[in-house]
């Protein structure tokens, strides 16, 4: 049976009442919801996706009043950041109460709280009446999908329904910090960076090591994202570190492969090419990543190269997810 494609609250609601699953929009990528105090709901997650059940979710939540029902405190900084960042692209890990099933957590002591900013998102959570645990609804180490036709390329068949939405405005999953750490961990990169955050609470964050290095031996995982490689698609990935001339003038001296570039790249480059936005704008880069590592697949070559630059300085969750695409295969010219 496929999956139904669908415009309607009421009906998302009703499906993921019945213990069943929706993709649903966000502004970050799609996520795969289900009613994240059921466990047999939650479950169908780990299965679609073929996720590793040691990687906990992020639980979304549409008011900041809701947070108190499922976790033992709000530190005074964290309330702060809520009244800055929320509903928004930040997601907070504290520690939880027993209402939250294990399973979302991995066991853990801890639960990764968001309130996402795109209105339809926080509309269904209200019409539930319940938190939705909502990890990026693709296929496990997959790149994240930014559109219901990604969703759909994917899970057609595995999930019951896809709420459609515009494409997600941001393009990588939100930015993970750990409040019950002193001081506060910044988990995974997202939009909003370490920087800002720490600015606002006039403190310096600790940017752990699993951002930009491999840790695939941790034994423990705090956030999505971090144990596994990620965001792969089924080309393999080398990241190419140059100037501009450089990176032309290497791949242009490659076979069987297509290039991942910036837009001031392109005209230097004679064969198979997609820009994944300008070397000058953080946001482009964010928004076409995970598009741009989806069509890879479509040339059907051996290997894309992507474009790092050393003549900008990146945005870190970008780097973030390019270090993971590629397993950290990484060439510096």
């Amino acid at each position: 049976m496929r999956t139904k494609l669908i415009c309607s609250i009421d009906e998302a609601s009703m499906i993921l009442e019945s213990g069943n699953l929706v993709a649903i929009p966000t502004e970050t990528v799609y996520g795969l919801a289900a009613d994240a105090l059921n466990s047999e709901a939650v479950k169908k997650i780990f299965q679609v996706k073929g996720r590793p059940a040691d990687n906990p979710l992020i639980v979304h939540i549409s008011e900041f009043e809701d947070l108190e029902k499922f976790v033992l405190e709000v530190p005074k900084k964290a309330e702060l950041l809520c009244n800055k960042f929320w509903p928004g692209p930040l997601t907070m890990i504290f520690k939880k109460k027993s209402i939250i099933p294990d399973i979302v957590t991995a066991n853990l002591g801890c639960v990764a709280i968001r309130m996402p900013s795109l209105e339809i998102t926080r509309k269904l959570i209200s019409k539930l009446g319940r938190p939705l645990a909502a990890p990026s609804a693709n296929i496990s180490g997959r790149p994240s999908p930014t559109s219901y036709a990604h969703v759909l390329n994917d899970l057609d068949g595995k999930i019951s329904a896809i709420l459609m939405g515009e494409d997600c405005s941001v393009g990588v999953e939100s930015t993970v910090i750990d409040v019950t750490s002193t001081p506060i961990r910044l988990l995974r990169p997202g939009k909003i960076s370490p920087e800002e955050i720490s600015d606002y609470i006039c403190e310096k964050i600790i940017v752990d090591d699993s951002v930009d290095h491999s840790v695939s031996n941790l034994k423990e995982v705090r956030s999505p994202g971090v144990k596994y490689k990620h965001y792969s698609p089924k080309t393999k990935i080398v990241l190419v570190k140059g100037t501009s001339h450089q990176f032309a003038q290497f791949v242009n001296s490659q076979y069987n492969c297509v290039s991942v570039c910036f837009e001031e790249d392109i005209s230097l480059i004679s064969g198979d090419k997609l820009s994944y936005g300008s070397m000058f704008s953080e946001s482009d880069q964010l928004k076409f990543l995970f598009d741009r590592l989806r069509r890879v697949d479509s040339f059907n070559l051996s290997v894309a190269y992507v474009h790092l630059s050393s003549e900008v300085k990146q945005n870190l969750a970008v780097l973030n997810r390019l270090f993971r695409a590629s397993g950290f295969n990484i060439l510096e010219l």
